[in-house]
């Protein structure tokens, strides 16, 4: 959104219900601006959504909204459901009634990959045709949400996109996941906890790259399709804390000691898949998109945001994770 209306002089409403994850103080640079307009709302109130879509005729869903956090998911799988399955389910069916009157309409799905499942240390990385195989209630309830997508495309015509994308990193990001996780919990100097042996892998993608290939999927995605969107920078767990902890030793050093020290090992998380790697040769070949940040360019931005905005712009969990 903050980085659409830098884009773009195009309108947006950003419903948002505004969970435990939700925080206002995101919005204080465009709270005001004419172009936004914030509406708190579930997306399961179809009759909100319908309101909506009536009243300010947008030429686009854009599907963010999701529970996405997978130890969330395993506590507590009934929000995953409610909001990643009902809650697609009841935007499709808004966006459904409301294309009836509006032919250049167009729904963008926004899915992960994690939906695709685990591979092995030599396997190929994920394509758009890689069977779906999800490990955790959070990916499944994803991979249903993309299902219905699909469905919904070919049993009504809804003219829809998806993309599923690897891991997000960047500014704002909550404070549960890994990355601002581990920058937070180093900078009060707590034990950094690392899953298991640390050796899991990911496709690391920076938020400013993500919402780019989203607008090129907008503007140049074919109906039906889907487009995995990746940052070509797969790290394991244990490599991503250690370069948060060096980039900390240099920016913000410790006296007589390194972050490095903080590290920790804790028991893995039940069904914690063991590499991801996206495919994203589609995006880049068919719509000429790709990816401007690398990891190290992209961590060190992200590692210099949270400690400009630190006691500001992102609360930590309370909870323990």
């Amino acid at each position: 959104m903050l980085d659409w209306l830098a884009q773009h002089d195009e309108p947006i409403i950003n419903i948002d219900k505004l969970t435990y994850a939700g925080h206002l103080e995101n919005l204080k640079t465009v709270i005001n601006d004419p172009r936004h307009t914030f509406v708190q709302a579930d997306i399961n109130d179809r009759k909100i959504i319908e309101e909506l879509l009536n009243k300010h005729s947008p030429r686009a869903i854009i599907h963010f909204a999701a529970e996405s956090h997978v130890d969330r998911s395993i506590t507590g799988p009934a929000e995953f459901i409610h909001t990643n399955i009902l809650g697609t389910f009841n935007l499709l069916e808004a966006a459904r009634n409301y294309t009836q009157h509006k032919s250049d309409f167009r729904f963008l799905h926004v899915s992960t990959d994690e939906v695709y499942g685990s591979l092995g240390e030599h396997d190929p990385a994920f394509t758009e045709t890689t069977a779906y195989a999800p490990n955790s209630p959070y990916s499944a309830s994803k991979a249903s949400s993309d299902h219905l997508v699909r469905a919904y495309f070919h049993t009504y015509g809804l003219p829809v996109l998806t993309t599923n994308c690897s891991n997000n990193y960047g500014p704002y990001q909550y404070g549960e996941k890994l990355i601002p996780l581990m920058i937070l919990t180093a900078l009060q100097q707590k034990p950094l906890p690392v899953y298991g042996d640390g050796k899991n892998i990911r496709d690391w993608l920076y938020v400013s790259d993500h919402c780019s290939a989203i607008r090129t999927v907008l503007e140049k995605g074919k109906l039906g399709e889907v487009y995995n969107i990746g940052g070509n920078a797969e790290k394991n767990n244990l490599d991503v804390v250690n370069q948060i902890c060096e980039l900390l030793d240099e920016i913000k050093p410790l006296k007589n000691n390194s972050y490095k020290n903080l590290i920790s090992f804790v028991k893995d998380r039940p069904g914690h898949d063991r590499r991801y790697a996206i495919d994203s040769s589609k995006i880049q070949t068919e719509l000429g998109w790709s990816p401007k940040e690398n990891f190290d360019s992209g961590i060190r931005k992200t590692i210099k945001w949270y400690l400009n905005c630190r006691g500001e712009a992102m609360p930590r969990p309370k909870e323990k994770l």
